[in-house]
């Protein structure tokens, strides 16, 4: 049962990876649009193109790339920490820390998740300039990376308390 759905912890993973390629080619086409474009246009005398709906591609794939990175930070164990103090103390004491430190972790998330909830439920009814999309789907990424912080909480609060992966040797468990 658990290799068959093995394949959904990799989703936010593939999703990050998507938007890091749209957000290079919309970098890319930003840049050919604005002073390659702009100067053929203006050279020859043609109708202006116009680009606007390029910023807003990078800022809705960047606001995706945001949350989902946060998670997926979240359950690698990349975020920063200090663990100066925290190395000294005795193994219980250092796994109770990082228990505590996991459930904190899902409480933000859960924060994050309803405060976004509730602004996208307030934007739902204004929609971007450019693309015209509604804008409820822009704040959404913060629901969904909030829910994904604080399900990746869990799951490393449970490496934690199994002395498992990269939290669980961070307790003193094997790495």
């Amino acid at each position: 049962m658990r290799a068959r759905l093995s394949w959904i912890g990799a989703i936010p993973h593939v999703v990050i990876t998507l938007l890091m390629i749209v957000v290079i080619v919309d970098m890319l086409v930003g840049v050919f649009l604005r002073y390659v474009m702009t100067w053929v246009s203006a050279t020859f005398d043609l109708p202006t193109i116009r680009f606007f709906w390029v910023e807003e591609v990078g800022e809705w794939s960047l606001a995706w790339l945001t949350f989902i990175g946060a998670a997926v930070g979240v359950r690698r164990g990349i975020h920063f920490a200090v663990h100066l103090v925290i190395d000294r103390f005795p193994p219980a004491l250092r796994t109770g820390v990082l228990a505590g430190q996991c459930l904190l972790i899902v409480a933000f998330g859960l924060l994050v998740a309803w405060f976004g909830w509730q602004v996208a439920d307030l934007n739902s009814q204004s929609f971007s300039p450019a693309l015209v999309l509604n804008l409820w789907w822009l704040y959404l990424s913060s629901v969904v990376g909030g829910i994904l912080i604080a399900v990746y909480g869990l799951l490393s609060l449970g490496d934690v308390l199994g002395g498992r992966g990269h939290w669980g040797g961070a307790a003193g468990g094997t790495a």
